[in-house]
């Protein structure tokens, strides 16, 4: 996410003048000469494959295409922002400020479209948002603009999100949602830490890599969110969902459908 230039790293390096309206609390061609923030660029990975992990059981279970969609949201906001810490080019930035918007545009349409009549009303002006701010992102640095803008997406979502958790009576489903807030209130203090504490955290001897953390802790939040949201979808199709466990580790929604009839909304 954007913000004010403030770290005191080196401005030009393999991939040519930084050009960035932003840059994070990491030493820049620190470790590599090829990779500007090595860290913030890394942490992207987990994300990644939590992200392909999803996509699978979406679709080995036959759920709606949107879930498959909205892993793959995840997918493209990491390698848009392994493209943008690894270049701090201002192209990259906005493969990873875009789809930051869009993957919140996917949640909105998943969260609300159950509910919605008008079923090609949603999508289409979803569409049209998402693509109108890419055009007007493009072309104008609106740094505080964007941060409150993708905020204000995010709080749009919460309130669907607790509805449906308060529906909710399986306590694997709820440890899923209890998980999905801890990894984004603990991103969030990484985020503010690595923003606004910068000047200090340099003066440490190891830097904890706020950035980075955010990455790693908002990778898991996507996943265990999108995956609630595939038990909530499952129970209102009556599919008989349960949490199972790959390798008893991280967790995926399991179906048992028998004769009902997958219906895409």
């Amino acid at each position: 996410m954007a913000g004010e230039v403030f770290t005191p790293s080196v401005t030009q390096g393999f991939w040519g003048p930084i050009t960035a309206s932003t840059e994070w609390c990491e030493m820049n061609y620190q470790v590599t000469s090829l990779v500007a923030e090595f860290y913030n660029t890394i942490s992207n990975i987990p994300g990644i494959i939590l992200a392909f992990l999803g996509v699978y059981y979406s679709i080995s279970q036959k759920f709606e295409r949107r879930f498959s969609v909205l892993h793959l949201s995840t997918i493209a906001l990491g390698i848009g922002s392994i493209l943008f810490h690894a270049t701090l080019k201002y192209a990259q930035q906005q493969s990873d400020e875009t789809p930051m918007v869009w993957a919140m545009l996917l949640y909105i349409y998943v969260l609300y479209s159950p509910d919605w009549h008008y079923r090609s009303t949603m999508p289409t002006v979803l569409f049209l948002y998402g693509t109108i701010f890419a055009i007007l992102h493009s072309q104008f640095r609106f740094v505080a603009g964007f941060q409150i803008h993708y905020v204000f997406l995010a709080l749009l979502c919460l309130p669907r999100m607790y509805k449906y958790y308060m529906y909710t009576k399986d306590p694997l489903a709820r440890k899923l949602a209890h998980l999905y807030v801890l990894c984004l209130a603990l991103g969030a203090i990484c985020w503010l830490a690595d923003r606004h504490l910068c000047s200090w955290i340099c003066k440490l001897k190891v830097n904890p890599q706020g950035h980075a953390l955010w990455h790693i802790l908002e990778g898991f939040n996507s996943y265990f969110g999108n995956t609630f949201l595939q038990y909530c979808r499952a129970q209102q199709l009556n599919w008989n969902p349960r949490i199972d466990y790959l390798l008893g580790v991280v967790p995926y929604v399991k179906v048992q459908k028998g004769d009902t009839e997958r219906k895409e909304q």
